[in-house]
């Protein structure tokens, strides 16, 4: 799809044989949305990370939902944030995948000063539909914490780190652990 347009490959295992089995491209694919960033696997479900997709302005990023299984593999949906916006790099390296649940950070976004980042819980709620559930950010968050910057999902628990805060000496980082009522 262009120059830095991005793929990402599906290999399966058999004994202790691996095989390629597909390449994945999104439809929309265009030079220098570098897909396959960030990669998470679920049970036959894929999230592939575009962060500098332009659909919310230059660099806002996205992120593709992928179901299959072996060599066949189907583009479902497309995940931005309801508030994108141009440098969010959405999904920079930062998504995760558990059950019906994704979560993205956006380590660009600019809520608390810039970059100071956030991360997005979507639910998938069936018939290849996720719905955008919360957005979180910090109460302490500052311009340059890139909150966002790595995510994971754990049952009911995401956590998200914020490299660059300040808290321990200059750049010395966080990590917030968000549950789910």
């Amino acid at each position: 799809n262009g120059a830095e347009s991005g793929s990402v490959y599906v290999f399966t295992r058999s004994g202790s044989v691996w095989t390629e089995r597909t390449k994945l491209t999104p439809a929309d694919g265009a030079a220098g949305d570098i897909f396959g960033y960030g990669v998470a696997l679920d049970d036959g479900t894929a999230i592939i990370a575009s962060p500098q997709d332009d659909d919310n302005g230059t660099d806002s990023g996205s992120a593709y939902i992928f179901t299959g299984s072996g060599a066949i593999w189907t583009e479902g949906a497309k995940l931005t944030a309801s508030d994108g916006a141009q440098d969010d790099v959405f999904g920079y390296g930062s998504i995760d995948l558990m059950g019906d649940f994704a979560l993205v950070g956006a380590q660009g976004d600019d809520d608390n000063g810039a970059e100071s980042g956030s991360a997005y819980v979507f639910e998938h709620i069936g018939g290849g539909v996720w719905n955008e559930v919360t957005k979180l950010t910090t109460s302490d968050g500052v311009a340059g914490d890139t909150f966002g910057y790595d995510v994971a999902l754990s049952a009911n628990m995401a956590l998200v780190s914020a490299s660059y805060t300040d808290d321990n000496g200059n750049e010395s980082g966080s990590a917030y652990i968000f549950v789910r009522d």
